[in-house]
């Protein structure tokens, strides 16, 4: 019968050039891999090494059977791996952060994924502004997060996956006939989201960047705190607002009948990104969400450029 165990014994032969060699790297006695060799042989029918002075010489069969032995301990091992990490990663407490938006690209997908895949992985996701979320992250109350950019911190691994679109949202047909730019931007009666981050929000950085740019300062009439008070404030009319193509696009049918939305001028983008500490200062479930969340993301990010 062939065995893993002859396989190896025959592949340490090999590399080394005799039975002793081979025995001395594997940490067995020397009359252990001959044996195992020769049973090799007997099963196989014909010779694998003729003696050659103290060592051996491998015949044609050996080199013929040298990639399959290979092969076939390659694969256990993989599968000794794959088993292991699964192992690994049945167990434990993530802890990811998100930005205060992320329901509408993540929704529950991502702890399905998790839950489905990993039952014995528990996750905690806290949800709140990316400039809150990234601070988090520094001090270590978070192991991985999907946040917005920028973000500069060399100690961080950080790898974009999704960039979605900033328009302008209102009801004024006279206001949405063709791109909003950086003056009528400006000049435009706006709701804001992130009223309690207005400072460090990347978003209102980026719109605020944009009117400086022309000349003007961003001003707003109406700050909030979520996205979906700034919408319904616009839908009403008493302001119009800027928020992102995938929200709006993802909010269907809950979003107002009334509202419209037409690109910024130039065209704004946020950029999303999950960050971490190195792959090997994280524990293997925090690995598995984060590989879990990417992919979702990146999906999305198809989909926007399709």
């Amino acid at each position: 019968m062939v065995s893993l165990h002859k396989f190896r014994c025959f592949l340490a032969t090999l590399e080394h050039g005799s039975f002793t060699a081979a025995a001395t790297a594997l940490g067995y006695a020397q009359p252990s891999v001959s044996e195992q060799v020769r049973l090799l042989e007997q099963h196989l029918g014909t010779a694998l090494f003729r003696r050659a002075g103290r060592g051996v010489v491998p015949t044609e069969a050996a080199a013929a059977l040298r990639p399959h032995a290979a092969a076939a301990l390659a694969s256990v091992e993989a599968g000794v791996r794959a088993v292991t990490s699964v192992r690994e990663v049945l167990t434990g407490t993530v802890r990811f952060g998100v930005f205060n938006i992320a329901h509408y690209y993540l929704g529950a997908d991502l702890v399905a994924d998790v839950l489905e895949r990993h039952p014995g992985v528990r996750i905690e996701i806290t949800c709140q502004n990316s400039a809150a979320t990234i601070d988090d992250l520094r001090k270590g109350r978070l192991e991985a997060a999907l946040i917005a950019l920028p973000l500069d911190d060399e100690a961080l691994t950080v790898s974009q996956v999704l960039r979605d679109e900033l328009v302008y949202v209102g009801t004024d047909p006279g206001r949405l006939r063709e791109p909003v730019t950086a003056a009528a931007l400006a000049e435009a009666t706006l709701v804001l989201p992130d009223v309690s981050w207005r400072e460090e929000d990347s978003t209102r950085r980026q719109l605020a960047r944009l009117a400086e740019g022309a000349g003007r300062v961003l001003r707003t009439r109406v700050e909030v705190d979520s996205v979906e008070m700034a919408l319904d404030i616009a839908a009403r009319g008493l302001a119009d607002t800027v928020c992102w193509r995938l929200v709006l696009q993802r909010l269907g049918s809950r979003l107002p009948a009334n509202l419209r939305w037409v690109p910024l001028s130039p065209p704004m983008f946020e950029r999303f990104a999950i960050a971490h500490r190195p792959l090997g200062e994280i524990s293997p479930a925090t690995r598995v969400v984060v590989e879990l969340a990417a992919a979702r993301m990146r999906a999305l990010d198809t989909g926007l450029r399709s």
